[in-house]
C-alpha cells in the first residue's frame, strides 16, 4: 500500500479529560506519523463549515455546539495505508461497538462523546487536511 495522509481531531471531551497524549501514543505506536498538529478551538462558522455534509441533519446543531464546546487537537497524521489504519484505531463511531483496544472503546463515552475523528476516505482526507493546515504547517 501507498503513504497517505489522513486527518485527525481528538474531541472536546477527550481534551477536558487530559487524554491528549495517551491518544497520541496510541496513533504513533500504531506506526502513523505526525505531520502537522495544533490545539484550537473552533468557532461556529468553522465548525459549521467542517460538518456541512451534516448540516440536513437532526443532530446538526448539537454536534456543532459540542465541536466549539472546548479545545480540540487536529492533526495530519501520515503512513502505509494510514486512512484505513486510522480508522480502525478508532474504532466504531459508537464506543460500544467499537473494538477492544481501540481510541473509542477505551476513551469514548458515547456516539457524539467518542475522543476522535478521522477521515473517511482520499479525498476527504485532502479536504479536511486543508480545512485546518497551510500546507507551510506541515512537514515532509
Amino acid at each position: 500500500m501507498a503513504n497517505e495522509r489522513t486527518f485527525s481531531i481528538i474531541k472536546p471531551d477527550a481534551v477536558e479529560r487530559g487524554l491528549i497524549a495517551d491518544i497520541l501514543k496510541m496513533i504513533t505506536d500504531s506506526g502513523l506519523k505526525i505531520k502537522g498538529m495544533k490545539m484550537i478551538r473552533m468557532d461556529r462558522p468553522k465548525a459549521e463549515g467542517f460538518y456541512a455534509v451534516h448540516k440536513e441533519r437532526p443532530f446538526f446543531g448539537e454536534l456543532v455546539d459540542y465541536m466549539i464546546s472546548g479545545p480540540v487537537v487536529v492533526s495530519c497524521l501520515e503512513g502505509e495505508n494510514a486512512i484505513e489504519n486510522y480508522r480502525k484505531l478508532m474504532g466504531a463511531t459508537n464506543p460500544a461497538d467499537a473494538a477492544e483496544g481501540s481510541i473509542r472503546a477505551k476513551y469514548g463515552q458515547n456516539i457524539q462523546n467518542n475522543a476522535c475523528h478521522g477521515s473517511d476516505g482520499p479525498d476527504t482526507a485532502k479536504t479536511e487536511v486543508a480545512y485546518f493546515f497551510n500546507d507551510d504547517e506541515l512537514v515532509g
